[in-house]
């Protein structure tokens, strides 16, 4: 995890196998629950792949940015405008983003 006051950056939370090497996911919604609870959305900029967002209380957002290539301006719009929507309802948000190795996009 990388973060700032209202900013998580990290790798994408995974299930199976790929959760000994990346965030597990219930490890993930656990944390941002005990510390961010009701106050947190999360984007995905995965291209690749998808997780169910019930285990984030259907706060994810998808923004499909392929690995290593530069979003599209109207995708990159998008994903501000979300942001700043979010962030503006209650100074406690927060927002953890994320792709696949968590630097990438």
């Amino acid at each position: 995890f990388f973060s700032t006051d209202r900013i998580i950056a990290m790798s994408f939370p995974s299930s199976g196998k790929q959760s000994f090497y990346r965030n597990p996911i219930e490890e993930v919604a656990r944390f941002l629950d005990t510390k961010h609870a009701d106050h947190y959305k999360v984007y995905n900029l995965c291209s690749e792949k998808g997780y169910d967002p019930k285990y984030f209380h259907y706060r994810v957002e998808r923004i499909f940015i392929d690995d290593h290539n530069v979003p599209a301006l109207q995708d990159m719009l998008k994903f501000t405008a979300s942001v700043r929507e979010w962030m503006s309802q209650d100074e406690k948000n927060i927002i953890a983003i994320h792709c696949k190795g968590g630097k990438g996009r």
